[in-house]
């Protein structure tokens, strides 16, 4: 069998060389994506910063913990508690204590800078690159290039002489400024969250015994001290989800592609087949014959599929870092499964993709594949039809069930992701019963060239198909993918605009809060209803088990029932006091007089009753309490609403005056562009990445395609310039029925992204939310151009070489 299969393999080296090619690009994707997913399941042994030269620090709690029949669960605070005073007493009696009091600094030019006292830059420490230590008021010392001794600083809390210049001894990197002790307590009065003290730690952790959920950090615990703790955390399970979906994606295109490949170079033989079985080849020979070849292909391929994604991959983690999607750190790691599932997944895939064809072509008779070998009569099997039709049913019911049970799902991102997988594999599936007929719909014009291309098309189903696939595949998922991220963030933008009343919104310059000085100039503004909200969070244990954290909104209720129109089922907005909250319909309880145990944003417990609740929506709208129930919270928001009479031009001129340097005024359109942009950055290149490797594969396998259909029409073409065909127009007419397959294949893709952009559709309407379905037109018309040009080019080529060696 090995010796028969090498010299088929040779005499049909095109085909080899396709298959080949199929297999080793979809074997290096899953090997790239596997190593980067195997990468970033792990997170580094970080050393602390901040406090890298701190003997201990006490920190205040900043985590709740809630004791479950399964275990605790742990969420971080979204308000961490200041150390107790008594506390503070008590630690400095043992040894020197120094208080980091943090507070937000913005510079004339926009800068964000953060203040400290300069007690606490030696426990990075900070060393002085020059000048000297703060003494007075107005003095500071800066950090970053720029500065230098001497430099007026003009800021929001005044204006500061910069009398020296320092540098972190750590990893730190932070936009620091440096007052006095004095002058840091006089910015930032509120108690610390953290401190410093020069204490034995045993001593210190008998001062806070009494203070609940006060910490005592040392040695490399001292890094949960740093700003943000569990960023790398955080990173690495975005990073999961991103390189989880590319993966996914990969996967399915790489085992549609190799599959369709492989089929199609094994469906090319029929000729040799029936002349095998006229001299007298069994069944089981063909099959050990083929199932030899596509081991001999698969094991080849594999392995160098292997090898290139193994180099390949440490680019992907160096672009994913340029890009933002990782952290600076990632890198690849030493892992060996995901080279075991990358080879050993593609070898399955070449014999799986070969075992239909080979089946069927060892069960039939030599007389039939003779004359199957002509048209592609048998293109249209039972089995094929069946299973195309049966994904087909379970993507309706599926859909059927999702819209009936949980609408909302339809908007995540695994639903919008692995649902055109499926209607792809259906439509392709059926890909012989469509073809014709859209053929004959869309290649409608006289003359010859268009006759022959319909015909052409009707003649060799298998072939069309098989050049159709890849467009097919590459304008489903860029249509469903784009489409879906668009229509999500056009339903949040439109729900978003709904829930408000407002006709300016007032928002702090940078990541800073609204001080109560320009809450006050702003509620006095003649004409006007002013509502100020604050970000909060508020935990509740659902079934017992799950400690879910639900985003808040802490504002006054009748303020907020004058600048919006929440979503409510039942209750009233006016209706929210101290002792109650809104919910949405996404929580366990949810029925207006209800009380529900939660937890606040410092940790604080408290029972409160439902005053109203909120339809699901896109998942977005949250909860709102007062600011009683939101400790910690400062105001970042302050919706405007203007009386009827009121003047607009004249309102928000007086509201710009109000809110003065350090805020924004803009209208409630203007903000909604600015806060709910079309998508994210980050979201942007993880679409980029997924579509990206999926459309890499896609390309490559359309040129691979279009060369293998083109070079088995030697005797075809030859025919052809035997009628009298010159040679122009035999190629015209390959290129003809190239566009003609592309245009096809993107209606058929089109298609899927419709009926999945449709489903979603159906998901917004129940959830009562007004967006339109987007179809990324742009898009899909570069990837249908960049088809046409690839198919085109690929098979105008292939087929004049046939021709040049015909001649």
């Amino acid at each position: 069998m090995l010796i028969t299969a090498l010299r088929t393999l040779r005499a049909r080296w095109v085909t080899f060389v396709g298959s080949f090619t199929a297999l080793a690009l979809g074997v290096a994707l899953l090997t790239v994506t596997g190593l980067a997913l195997a990468s970033s399941l792990d997170v580094p042994d970080r050393a602390p910063e901040r406090f890298a030269a701190a003997p201990v620090v006490v920190q205040g709690q900043d985590t709740l913990r809630v004791p479950t029949p399964v275990g605790d669960r742990v969420h971080r605070l979204a308000h961490p508690r200041p150390v107790p005073a008594h506390t503070i007493a008590r630690l400095k009696r043992l040894g020197p204590v120094a208080e980091d009091r943090a507070f937000p600094v913005r510079a004339a030019d926009g800068t964000r800078l953060t203040g400290r006292p300069w007690s606490i830059a030696a426990f990075t420490p900070y060393d002085l690159t020059a000048g000297r230590a703060p003494k007075a008021p107005h003095e500071a010392v800066a950090t970053g290039p720029g500065v230098r001794p001497g430099d007026r600083l003009r800021t929001d809390h005044g204006v500061l002489h910069v009398v020296g210049t320092a540098e972190p001894g750590t990893a730190l990197r932070e936009a620091a400024l440096f007052v006095t002790d004095a002058r840091a307590a006089a910015l930032a009065p509120a108690a610390p969250t953290r401190l410093v003290v020069d204490a034995a730690p045993a001593a210190v952790r008998a001062a806070v015994a009494d203070a609940p959920g006060v910490q005592v950090l040392t040695g490399a615990a001292r890094r949960l001290a740093d700003p943000g703790p569990d960023r790398d955390a955080e990173a690495l399970t975005a990073m999961n989800a991103l390189f989880g979906t590319a993966g996914g994606v990969t996967a399915f295109v790489s085992v549609f592609v190799v599959a369709s490949t492989f089929a199609f170079a094994v469906a090319q033989r029929r000729r040799e087949f029936g002349l095998l079985r006229t001299v007298g080849a069994t069944p089981g020979l063909l099959r050990r014959t083929v199932a030899a070849e596509a081991l001999l292909v698969g094991l080849l391929a594999a392995a160098t599929g292997c090898v290139l994604g193994g180099l390949g991959a440490p680019y992907l983690a160096a672009w994913a870092a340029d890009a933002g999607l990782a952290p600076a750190w990632f890198e690849i790691g030493a892992h060996g499964w995901p080279y075991h599932l990358a080879f050993w997944t593609g070898l399955l895939v070449a014999l799986l993709g070969v075992a239909a064809a080979s089946w069927r072509a060892g069960r039939t008779a030599p007389a039939q594949a003779l004359r199957e070998a002509a048209v592609d009569a048998g293109a249209r099997t039972p089995g094929r039809l069946l299973c195309g039709a049966a994904l087909l049913l379970t993507a309706a019911v599926t859909l059927a069930l999702a819209l009936a049970c949980d609408p909302g799902g339809l908007l995540g991102r695994k639903s919008y992701v692995s649902r055109p997988m499926l209607l792809i594999t259906a439509v392709a599936l059926l890909a012989p019963v469509l073809l014709p007929p859209l053929f004959r719909l869309m290649v409608r014009l006289p003359g010859v060239t268009a006759m022959l291309v319909r015909e052409n098309a009707a003649a060799g189903v298998r072939r069309t198909a098989a050049v159709a696939a890849p467009v097919l595949v590459t304008v489903g998922l860029a249509g469903s993918l784009l489409g879906a991220t668009a229509t999500v963030q056009a339903a949040k933008s439109a729900e978003t605009r709904a829930r408000s009343a407002a006709h300016f919104v007032v928002t702090p310059r940078g990541d800073t809060a609204l001080d109560a000085a320009t809450l006050r100039r702003l509620g006095t503004v003649p004409g006007t209803t002013v509502s100020a909200t604050s970000p909060s969070a508020v935990y509740v244990l659902e079934e017992g088990v799950a400690l879910i954290r639900s985003q808040a909104r802490a504002a006054d209720p009748d303020a907020l029932a004058a600048t919006s129109r929440l979503p409510l089922t039942a209750g009233r907005v006016t209706g929210l006091d101290d002792d109650s909250i809104i919910v949405n319909e996404e929580w366990e309880r949810h029925r207006v007089g209800d009380r529900v145990d939660v937890w606040l944003g410092d940790g604080t417990r408290r029972s409160l009753r439902i005053a109203a609740v909120m339809r699901t929506g896109t998942g977005d709208n949250g909860v709102y309490v007062t600011p009683a129930n939101a400790p910690g919270a400062r105001p970042d928001r302050v919706d405007v609403r203007l009386v009827p009479d009121a003047d607009p031009g004249t309102a928000a001129t007086a509201l710009r005056a109000a809110a003065g340097p350090s805020a924004e005024v803009r209208t409630t359109d203007e903000w909604l562009r600015a806060t709910h942009p079309e998508a994210g950055r980050t979201t942007r290149y993880g679409l980029f990445l997924v579509l990206g490797i999926a459309l890499l594969h896609t390309a490559l396998s359309l040129v691979n395609t279009a060369v293998m259909a083109t070079s088995d029409r030697a005797p075809e073409l030859a025919a052809l310039r035997l009628a009298g065909a010159t040679r122009a127009q035999t190629l015209r007419l390959v290129a003809a029925e190239a566009l003609a397959v592309v245009a096809v294949g993107g209606l058929l893709g089109l298609l899927v992204a419709v009926l999945n952009l449709l489903g979603m559709r159906g998901a917004l309407a129940l959830l009562e939310v007004p967006a339109p379905v987007r179809l990324p037109w742009p898009a899909l018309g570069a990837v249908l151009a960049a088809c046409a040009a690839l198919a085109v080019t690929a098979s105008v080529t292939s087929a004049a070489l046939t021709l040049r060696r015909r001649a």
